[in-house]
């Protein structure tokens, strides 16, 4: 029996084809029409409807390019199900350089939204309406705040024997946060109307990471091949198995001044250990960063000016700590080198 038509945004795309479709979603204020871009890979056989999907925040660049590359990949050629790929949802931040939208609101917490609520109500309402309730999976692509970096890490409410918990397994990052979900993300309306979803975070905001890139676009073909979209055999290795965090906390800044740090992102360090001093431009102040807990940092500030109270090092807790440092250092060792592209 044939396969159906997949239809997105009033756009039929036949089995064994693919479409790039622009999802019409507002006008700036020269009244030119502003567009989400989105290319659907419909298959021949039937499987999952996958989501993937960067640029929530408009400044999170390293996600637009996983899914060029994950488009470009010659693995997906004979795909199972259906891939919906969206690199840049928030169109508006992306064009400024800003995580936000127009009127300052974060997109990634306006969701379910709403067709007469604010611009990011109606953003979030309409790429929820047209595109994210198609979805029967969902990756989420994001990185570290402006001045901040992530280490590689998947962000996901992970229950026991669930379909988030083989997603997460299957990708491959070293660590997996078991995070909480936040009132009006993207992953908390899908979640609660029963998709499973993982959200990936890895390095900068207006930067490409090669380091967070590569194991991006991995870690999708992984979850893809997990649940038989993808055919033929396997060709890498499978990463060593990604050690779940049992909490986190940030170590903030005890004074006003300039960071000068001791530890790098990916570090194992000890419970009151080191982590950066914070001095005045004269030096007559000075305060130490200490970690508040043993643990993995897996996020921090790259800004060297920083003001009290301020979050400067992610320090993620582990039950395994010696298991979460060797997670860490063989999916280092595991990285090619840059610009390296046989996917």
């Amino acid at each position: 029996m044939a396969r159906a038509p997949f239809d997105l945004a009033g756009i039929r795309i036949a089995p064994g084809t693919r479409t790039q479709i622009d999802v019409p979603v507002a006008r700036l204020y020269t009244h030119a029409p502003l567009y989400i871009p989105v290319e659907v890979v419909h298959g021949r056989q039937g499987g999952p409807t996958l989501l993937v999907c960067g640029g929530i925040h408009g400044d999170e660049i390293n996600g637009v390019e996983i899914v060029r590359r994950l488009l470009r990949s010659k693995q997906i050629q004979g795909l199972r199900g259906t891939l919906i790929a969206a690199p840049i949802v928030n169109v508006f931040g992306f064009v400024q350089h800003s995580r936000y939208l127009p009127d300052r609101r974060d997109l990634n917490r306006c969701f379910p939204g709403s067709e007469s609520g604010s611009l990011g109500g109606r953003v979030a309402a309409l790429f929820r309406e047209q595109i994210v309730d198609q979805a029967t999976h969902i990756i989420d692509l994001h990185t570290g705040a402006i001045h901040r970096t992530n280490l590689p890490q998947i962000r996901a409410q992970l229950v026991t024997g669930s379909e988030t918990e083989r997603m997460a397994n299957a990708f491959g990052a070293p660590v997996i946060l078991n995070a909480e979900l936040r009132e009006g993300s993207l992953r908390h309306y899908a979640q609660n109307r029963g998709i499973p979803v993982l959200t990936y975070e890895a390095g900068e905001a207006l930067r490409f990471d090669e380091w967070a890139i590569t194991p991006g676009v991995r870690g999708v073909l992984r979850v893809m091949r997990r649940f038989g979209m993808l055919t033929g055999e396997q060709r890498r290795r499978q990463p060593p198995a990604a050690e779940i965090a049992n909490g986190s906390s940030w170590a903030r800044a005890p004074i006003d001044g300039i960071l000068r740090p001791q530890v790098r992102l990916g570090a194992r360090v000890a419970r009151g250990e080191l982590l950066g001093r914070v001095a005045d431009p004269f030096g007559n102040a000075e305060g130490e960063v200490l970690s508040m807990a043993d643990g993995i940092v897996i996020g921090m500030s790259r800004l060297p000016l920083a003001n009290e109270g301020e979050a400067l090092f992610h320090i993620a807790r582990f039950d395994a700590i010696e298991e979460a440092e060797s997670a860490i250092e063989d999916f280092h060792s595991s990285l090619p080198p840059l610009h390296d592209s046989h996917y």
